[in-house]
C-alpha cells in the first residue's frame, strides 16, 4: 500500500514541485533558563527545527538560512526557580548568573543532539541581550506610535506576607476557562495556554509564601489584540487552505477569535435573572442538554463588567476563550526594561511579549557575529522573497498564532518597527506547532508529578541519531504521541523490543551493510575507483520518485512521511544490492559489478543527500568516504548521476575502507 498517494492534491513531477522562499530564518521554541533541557524541548521541537533548518540550507543553500533560537532569560519562572536554587543549594550569585548557568548548559545539550544553530542566544546577556534590548524598545515605541497600545489599570496579584506584586509562576491555581481542567494555571495563563484575567484565577495561591494573595491595582501597558479580530479572522481562513499549516493550527487561533462569553451552571439560573439588568446587552444560549448555560457579548469590556456582578452575586461561572488585550509591562525587576512612554517609569517588559521578537534579536545578533550591519535582519524577516518558520509546541500557539501574528499586523503601518522609509513590512511566519510528546504515557512536566528525563540523559543509552531519527518518525505533527524508552520503563518486559532504536537499526544495519558491500566490492575488483557510468532507467525513476515524495512532505513538515520515504527507498536499495550482486558474483563478471555499482552508489547518494538533515554525522561521514566536497548536499545536484556531478568521469577515487567501520553507529549499551 501507498501511504503517499493520498497525502497531498498535486501530481508528483520535477514540473509541479513545492515553491520554497530565496531566505529563510528557522527559530525553535526557547526554554526557559531555569533548568537544563528536558527530553520534550529536544523530541518535541528542537530536532524538528533542526532538521528543517538543514533541509534548507541543502535546498537554497546554507548563507541564505539564519537557524536562531536562545535561553528566555526573564520573567517569574527564572526569579522562582532562581529563589528555589539559591534555598536549596546555597547558590550566592546573581539572576544573571543563574540563568548563564542554565544557558550554557541547555547549549552543551543541543551540541550534543547536533542542533545545528547559527546562534543560540540569551535574551539577558551578553551582546545578544543588549541588542535584544534595543529591539524591545523599538519595538513597544513603534506600536505605541502605530497607536495600538493602552495604558490599563488593573489588580494584580499582592503577597502581602512578602511585600511584593507577584505573578505568572509566583502564583498557582485552577485555569476559569470552561471545559479546562488545569490545575497548574498561573497568574494569568495556564500551562495550556489559556489567557484570562488574574481576577478570574480560581484559589490563587502564592508559591512564595503559600498565602493567598490579594488584588491591587497597577497600571501596565497592553497591545491592543481584540481591535485585530477581523485581520486575524482573514488570516484564519486564509492559512485554511495552506497545505504547509496544520490543522491544529487553524482549530487553536479560531477559537480564540470566538466573541466573548460566559458559562453559568443551570442551578444559578435564578441568580442571573436577578441581575441580568445591570448587564449590557448580551445574547443568552441555552442548551437544554448542558449542565449551564451562555451568555454571550460583543465587547469584551461589557464581558468583564458581567463577570465582576456574577463574582459579587456569588454566581459560579466559567469563561471562554476570547480575545483580551495582551499585556506587554509588568511590576517584577528582573526583565527588559519597557520604554517610558506618557511619564510611566519603572516597569519591566513582560516575558512572553519580549520572547515573541527575540528571535528578531538573535538574527541580528547572528549576522553581527559574522560582520554584517544588525539591520539587515529586514532582509530575512520583511522581505517578501524570505519566510520565517516558527517550530514550537501546541500550548504556545495562542503567542505565537494569535498574539504575534497580531503585533506583526500592528507593526506593519508604513515601514515595519522603524521609521525610516522605503523599509518593507514585517512578513506573518509560517506557524509549526508540534503536539505533545508524552513521556511513558502522560503528560510529563518538571513542576508536574511526571517528571520527564533530562535529554542528556537519554543520551546514556542511545546515540543521538537514533533519537533524532525516532522522534521524527512519532507524527507529532498530527496527534500526541508517547515516548517509551525501554531503559526508563519500569512496565517494559526484558524481552520486549525496544521501540526507540527501529529507525536507528535501519541506518546502523541496512544502510550501513548497503554502503560497506559498494566500499568493499570496489575496493576488491575496481582498486578503489569507484565506476562511473550511466544508472539504469528503473533505478533513476525510483530515485527521482523518492526525492519528489520526500521534498513534498517536508514542504508540509510531515516529518514521519519523510522516514516512511527513506525506510521504503533504503529497503528497495538493500533488496535491489542483494538481487544484482549475487548474479554478479555467480557469473564472476566486472562488466555487471560495474553496472550495479553505479546504480546503488547512486542511491547511496541520493539517500545519503535525504538523510543529511536527519542524521548528519552518519552522512557526513559517507561523504567524506566518497571524497565528495560541500557541493555534495546542494539540491542544484539532487536528480544528476555522478557521471554529471564529477564532470563525466569513468571513475572516481574513494577513500579506502577499513573493515568492519560504521558510518552509521548503535549506543555502546546495545552491543550484548
Amino acid at each position: 500500500m501507498d501511504r503517499t498517494n493520498g497525502n497531498h492534491k498535486k501530481a508528483l513531477t520535477r514540473e509541479n514541485r513545492p515553491e520554497f522562499p530565496k531566505r529563510a530564518v528557522i527559530t525553535g521554541g526557547m526554554p526557559y533558563g531555569n533548568k537544563d533541557l528536558h527530553f520534550g524541548h529536544v523530541g518535541g521541537c528542537l530536532v524538528f527545527a533542526d532538521v528543517y533548518a538543514r533541509f534548507m540550507r541543502d535546498r537554497i543553500g546554507k548563507d541564505n538560512v539564519i537557524f536562531v533560537s536562545g535561553t528566555d532569560c526573564y520573567g517569574s519562572p527564572i526569579v522562582e526557580g532562581y529563589r528555589k536554587y539559591c534555598a536549596e543549594t546555597g547558590f550566592n550569585g546573581t539572576v544573571a548568573e543563574y540563568a548563564e548557568k542554565n544557558h550554557l548548559a541547555q547549549k552543551a545539550t543541543l551540541d550534543s543532539y547536533d542542533i545545528s544553530l547559527n546562534l543560540f542566544g540569551a535574551s539577558a546577556l551578553g551582546r545578544t541581550g543588549e541588542i535584544h534590548n534595543s529591539v524591545t524598545d523599538r519595538f513597544i515605541r513603534r506600536l505605541y506610535e502605530n497607536g495600538h497600545l493602552e495604558k490599563l489599570t488593573t489588580a494584580q496579584f499582592y503577597d502581602e506576607k512578602a511585600g511584593t506584586f507577584i505573578n505568572g509562576r509566583q502564583v498557582v491555581g485552577k485555569c476559569p476557562v470552561l471545559g479546562c481542567q488545569s490545575e497548574k494555571a498561573y497568574a494569568d495563563e495556564c500551562d495550556l495556554g489559556h489567557q484570562y484575567m488574574p481576577v478570574n484565577l480560581i484559589n490563587p495561591i502564592s508559591t512564595l509564601t503559600g498565602e493567598t494573595p490579594v488584588m491591587k491595582d497597577v497600571v501596565n501597558w497592553y497591545f491592543k489584540l481584540p481591535e485585530f479580530s477581523g485581520l486575524l479572522n482573514e488570516y484564519a481562513e486564509n492559512i485554511k487552505g495552506q497545505e504547509n499549516i496544520r490543522q491544529v493550527v487553524c482549530k487553536t487561533i479560531a477559537e480564540f477569535l470566538e466573541p466573548p462569553v460566559i458559562y453559568v451552571m443551570n442551578d444559578y439560573r435564578e441568580a442571573y435573572e436577578s441581575i441580568k439588568g445591570k448587564m449590557a446587552a448580551h445574547e443568552l444560549v441555552g442548551e437544554p442538554k448542558k449542565t449551564s448555560f451562555t451568555i454571550k457579548f460583543t465587547e469584551l469590556s461589557d464581558c468583564d463588567e458581567a463577570v465582576k456582578l456574577l463574582s459579587s452575586a456569588g454566581v459560579r461561572f466559567r469563561t471562554g476563550k476570547t480575545l483580551v488585550p495582551f499585556r506587554l509591562t509588568g511590576n517584577i525587576e528582573w526583565g527588559v526594561k519597557a520604554p517610558v512612554i506618557e511619564g510611566e517609569t519603572g516597569l519591566t517588559v513582560w516575558v512572553w511579549p519580549e520572547s515573541l521578537w527575540a528571535p528578531v534579536s538573535f538574527t541580528a545578533a547572528y549576522l553581527e557575529s559574522i560582520g554584517e550591519n544588525t539591520e539587515k535582519w529586514r532582509e530575512y524577516w520583511c522581505s517578501k522573497d524570505s519566510q520565517v518558520y516558527q517550530f514550537i509546541g501546541q500550548d504556545n500557539i495562542y503567542f505565537y498564532g494569535v498574539a504575534e501574528t497580531g503585533m506583526f499586523m500592528a507593526l506593519q503601518g508604513n515601514t515595519g518597527i522603524s521609521s525610516e522609509p522605503g523599509e518593507n513590512q514585517m512578513q506573518l511566519p509560517v506557524i509549526v506547532a508540534n503536539h505533545h510528546i508524552l513521556f511513558l504515557n502522560k503528560k510529563a512536566s518538571s513542576s508536574g508529578s511526571v517528571k520527564p528525563p533530562m535529554a542528556s540523559e537519554l543520551l546514556d543509552f542511545y546515540t543521538a541519531e537514533q533519537l533524532r531519527m525516532h522522534f521524527l518518525s512519532l507524527g507529532l505533527g498530527m496527534r500526541s504521541v508517547s515516548f517509551m524508552p525501554k531503559p526508563l520503563n519500569p512496565a517494559a518486559g526484558e524481552n520486549e523490543a525496544d521501540p526507540v532504536i527501529k529507525e536507528g537499526f535501519l541506518l546502523s544495519n541496512v544502510f550501513n551493510r548497503i554502503i560497506r558491500t559498494a566500499f568493499y566490492d570496489t575496493q576488491k575488483f575496481f582498486d578503489g575507483k569507484m565506476p562511473i557510468g550511466n544508472v539504469d532507467a528503473d533505478i533513476l525513476a525510483e530515485s527521482e520518485k523518492a526525492i519528489l515524495e520526500y521534498e513534498r512532505f517536508m514542504y508540509k513538515f510531515e516529518f514521519h512521511q519523510v522516514t516512511y520515504v527513506l525506510d521504503s527507498y533504503i529497503r528497495r536499495a538493500s533488496k535491489y544490492m542483494a538481487k544484482v550482486k549475487t548474479e554478479a558474483d555467480k557469473a564472476d563478471k566486472n562488466d555487471l559489478r560495474r553496472n550495479w555499482l553505479i546504480n546503488i552508489f547512486h542511491m547511496i547518494k541520493t539517500a545519503s543527500v535525504l538523510l543529511h538533515p536527519l542524521a548528519p554525522q552518519g552522512t557526513e561521514t559517507v561523504r567524506e568516504y566518497l571524497k565528495m566536497d560541500e557541493s555534495f548536499w546542494s539540491w542544484d545536484n539532487i536528480f544528476s548521476e555522478f557521471s554529471i556531478i564529477l564532470n563525466g568521469r569513468e571513475e572516481h577515487e574513494i577513500k579506502f575502507l577499513e573493515p568492519r567501520t560504521d558510518f552509521f553507529t548503535r549506543h555502546e549499551s546495545q552491543f550484548n
